[in-house]
């Protein structure tokens, strides 16, 4: 289930949060993610100590790195990889999105927290299923991994092109009646159905599956959207999880 927190300003699935772990997809409230300031401002006013916040460099890609610390410092940057795995306490992994899908993996008998951004590139190559991967070949078993899927932009709103439409139809051949839909003489894509179904895939079990049931073009009140906010005008959300 997704929760509200009012006082935080997040949202969180009871599937990962506990006692030992903590997550959350953040709202427009907390500020632009993309300014450090703000992904600190919020740690500190939650009260989640923390030793070392990870970031990404985020480049639409479907590289997936470990993180171990290197240098102690309290802002390490990861290039150009848009997923992140460890089995490090008190290091809070961060994405920030804006219409791109935020997804949440915690393994509770690994000990394995992960978090990635699949905008369609991603998605299309498959970076959810590689996320899996890589926490199965570092000891995790697909079974008890837990997944939350965060806010994205939503079929309702998520119109691509042709040329779009005819790539994801070649590589998703299986899941073309389930992930579009045909609105106003345009295709529309539901990115966040085709995150889920490839889980699925890679051995996630659906029970383990939170999946978030907004919009962010749809909800300007709780979220920036690429799409519909100015090309230089929108926020992004900061989405994380951390192993206490």
């Amino acid at each position: 289930m997704i929760n509200y927190d009012p006082i935080l300003q997040i949202f969180s699935s009871t599937l990962v949060n506990d006692k030992k772990y903590v997550s959350g997809f953040g709202t427009r409230q907390l500020g632009d993610s993309r300014n450090i300031e703000n992904v600190i401002r919020f740690f500190s006013s939650a009260e989640i100590s923390y030793k070392t916040i990870v970031l990404m460099e985020q480049i639409h890609s479907a590289n997936v790195e470990e993180f171990t610390p290197q240098n102690g410092k309290e802002i390490e940057r990861i290039e150009e990889t848009d997923g992140v795995v460890t089995k490090e306490s008190q290091t809070p992994l961060v994405v920030s999105t804006a219409d791109c899908v935020p997804i949440i993996f915690a393994d509770k008998k690994a000990e394995r927290i992960g978090i990635s951004h699949q905008g369609w590139r991603g998605s299309m190559k498959k970076l959810q299923q590689k996320m899996v991967k890589k926490m199965i070949e570092k000891g995790s078993r697909a079974e008890n991994i837990l997944v939350a899927i965060g806010p994205a932009i939503g079929a309702c709103c998520y119109d691509v092109d042709d040329e779009r439409y005819y790539n994801f139809l070649e590589e998703f051949d299986g899941y073309s009646e389930k992930i579009f839909q045909m609105k106003g003489g345009r295709y529309h894509l539901n990115l966040m159905l085709l995150n889920y179904l490839l889980l699925i895939d890679a051995g996630i079990k659906k029970e383990h599956i939170d999946w978030f049931p907004f919009c962010t073009k749809c909800d300007k009140k709780r979220f920036f959207s690429n799409r519909r906010d100015k090309k230089h005008e929108f926020g992004e959300m900061m989405s994380f999880v951390m192993k206490v």
